[in-house]
């Protein structure tokens, strides 16, 4: 769970989660507020990440994990996902033997009422481009994912920041991995959004993406 200051936000988000998640790991990407303070008091492994970056903090999270984890389950700590929901990202990966499961936000109309016309957008051109050039169809780039723990190991991830998310979903494809979408639920944020709730933030976020498509096509 990626985290930068989300205080108001990642104790509900941590006492959602399901009993039977075995580890909860925090990437503290610099917090200056009491996200790391409410996260250790709620159970939860908490690891500083000072090099700022949605996929830093992920980086940093996992380098912590138990070699013998079977699977990881990626959720943001805003509270916009609905961690009661993590059984229905895990199933598939559980009874089908899928490799990578995406909750899709997008499957859902009342989900969707909830993303930004920024971020309609950049799942719409990102699934679209992805399909185009690797074949492989999603509909968005949501956070709120598992993946196999020995198949993240064969996607060698490294993007820093905010192209985290179609890094995996590219790479899933080129190896031909077995992924699914599942619908899920969505709501506004608690707090102000570091991507999409500020002009810059999106146009990086944006501009990141596509960098990432183009990179791993011409790779």
């Amino acid at each position: 769970m990626p985290a930068l200051n989300e205080e108001a936000s990642i104790g509900l988000v941590l006492d959602d989660l399901p009993s039977f998640i075995d580890e909860i790991i925090v990437g503290d990407n610099g917090s200056t507020d009491r996200t790391s303070e409410i996260a250790t008091s709620k159970g939860a492994t908490v690891v500083t990440e000072n090099n700022r970056g949605y996929g830093a903090a992920c980086l940093k999270a996992i380098s912590d994990v138990n070699p013998d984890t079977d699977i990881l389950l990626f959720i943001d700590a805003d509270y916009s996902d609905f961690p009661e929901e993590s059984e229905n990202i895990l199933l598939p990966i559980v009874d089908q033997n899928t490799d990578l499961v995406i909750g899709s936000r997008m499957l859902s109309k009342e989900s969707r009422a909830a993303l930004t016309p920024v971020a309609i957008f950049g799942n719409w051109l990102s699934t679209r481009l992805i399909r185009l050039f690797w074949n492989k169809s999603f509909t968005d780039l949501g956070p709120f994912r598992a993946i196999k723990y020995d198949c993240y190991k064969m996607l060698e991830m490294s993007d820093q920041n905010f192209g985290w998310t179609v890094e995996m979903q590219i790479k899933a494809a080129r190896l031909n991995l077995a992924t699914t979408e599942v619908a899920v639920s969505y709501r506004p944020r608690i707090g102000k959004s570091k991507i999409s709730g500020t002009i810059i933030g999106s146009f990086k976020a944006g501009s990141k993406i596509i960098y990432i498509i183009l990179r791993e096509l011409f790779r």
